[in-house]
């Protein structure tokens, strides 16, 4: 029988990498058998975490890239995007982190968008996007593309992504917020909740006609959205909307 289809790599994937991988082999070093000799690009994907995920890989305790072919007896050790230690030096995977990140959101991330716009960010999102245009923008214009897909990090062009774990709406905005480190780049109320644009303040001259009488007469500051032309004003959906992003920050700062 060929010696080839005997070959076995020793795989250990570290912290939230975990959340890809069955109960059995979560935390722990397990066998991952093979023949000829794959990348480990290819067996890190074979076995379901999504490559974007990964940022730093072990190979019998030296760094290596995707394109690492494995050979028999490798003990290979699998690292996420991982600030608390000096990695210097060695091969990191991942893009340089982006300065004011930029995302892209899959189709089931719609209220997740919203939330984000509204804390000043800059998000695409369209609820009939397609898997390609996704990839393509994020590579053309360096987004990261936030998914509930799986399989969609997986696409070789895509070098930024994020599976985002939770399903609750309460429970994804703190996961980004705490995963991208984005606490101190929040601008509330900066960009439009329904198309992305900017908004710019405007005088209630420029806009008389397209106000409610009431609302008229019972605001005087008035802003304007320079893509789409929507107008806001700090009614009281406004102090909700204050006390909301008060309370996230609380909450993440107390961790």
């Amino acid at each position: 029988m060929n010696q080839d289809t005997h070959k076995k790599a020793w795989f250990r994937f570290y912290a939230e990498l975990n959340d890809f991988l069955p109960a059995a082999k979560k935390q722990i070093s397990f066998a991952y058998e093979f023949s000829l000799a794959p990348s480990v690009k290819d067996a890190i994907e074979a076995i379901g975490v999504p490559h974007p995920e990964v940022d730093l890989i072990l190979v019998n305790g030296n760094s290596v890239d995707f394109s690492y072919r494995l050979k028999d007896n490798d003990r290979i050790s699998v690292y996420p995007e991982y600030e608390l230690y000096d990695v210097s030096g060695i091969t990191r995977l991942r893009p340089k982190p982006l300065r004011r990140p930029k995302f892209i959101l899959d189709v089931n991330l719609g209220r997740l968008a919203k939330k984000l716009r509204m804390l000043g960010f800059d998000v695409l999102y369209k609820n009939n996007f397609s898997d390609d245009q996704i990839i393509e923008t994020a590579f053309m214009e360096k987004r990261i593309i936030l998914t509930r897909d799986q399989g969609l990090l997986k696409t070789g062009k895509v070098d930024r992504g994020y599976w985002v774990r939770h399903t609750n709406i309460h429970e994804q905005l703190p996961e980004i917020i705490r995963k991208f480190d984005l606490l101190n780049l929040i601008r509330p109320f900066s960009r439009c909740m329904d198309c992305n644009g900017l908004i710019v303040k405007t005088s209630k001259a420029k806009i008389r006609g397209q106000l409610k009488p009431r609302t008229e007469a019972s605001f005087s500051h008035f802003y304007r959205c320079k893509n789409c032309g929507k107008i806001y004003w700090q009614g009281a959906h406004y102090e909700k909307m204050i006390k909301y992003i008060e309370q996230l920050k609380l909450e993440i700062k107390d961790e």
